[in-house]
């Protein structure tokens, strides 16, 4: 299945809340602070479709990642029932890291559902380790919260070391002079 990525935004917000509150039913985000979030310039929300059903959402994320913050927060990720365990998940989540890191995150923040296994071990999977649990975090539901970080490695440079190389051009045989030395 091939979905494409596009920034979220009011024109997006019936398909985003449809999901919203299929999935999270209880502790889902009201229309206004979703309308919210979306419209904040310190946030980036992704929608996920089809190239055939650009107007049917599969999937969305969000993140706050003030320009130049050290930190970031993935906000809300969502995949359709019928979109999971195809990958979605794992690019909508790839998408918030690379746009963290280009705002200058050096680490990045989420909080998932004590009894979401599956999430979590995507998150594992991309670097995040547990740092907290935030006990009854999800309420109604009285569900932990399980707060997870991801720093970003910095790639280091550093001068090669071992055996010398000479750079000096190699000598090549002269017919007139014979062989070269």
């Amino acid at each position: 299945m091939t979905w494409q990525l596009r920034r979220a935004g009011e024109g997006d917000l019936d398909a985003i809340m449809l999901l919203e509150e299929s999935i999270f039913s209880t502790d889902a985000w009201s229309r206004a602070t979703m309308r919210a979030e979306v419209a904040n310039a310190q946030g980036y929300y992704l929608v996920a479709f089809r190239p055939e059903s650009p107007d049917r959402v599969d999937g969305y994320s969000g993140l706050f990642a003030p320009r130049r913050a050290p930190q970031a927060d993935v906000n809300t990720i969502a995949v359709a029932p019928a979109a999971r365990r195809r990958g979605l998940g794992r690019v909508l989540m790839l998408a918030m890291l690379a746009e963290a890191r280009e705002r200058g995150a050096h680490e990045v923040l989420l909080e998932v559902r004590a009894d979401n296994p599956s999430a979590q071990a995507l998150y594992r999977d991309l670097g995040f380790v547990e740092i907290a649990v935030r006990p009854r975090y999800y309420q109604p539901d009285d569900v932990d919260a399980v707060v997870m970080r991801l720093v970003f490695i910095e790639p280091e440079t550093v001068p090669a070391t071992g055996s010398t190389i000479d750079a000096s051009p190699p000598t090549t045989a002269d017919p007139t002079n014979g062989p070269a030395t």
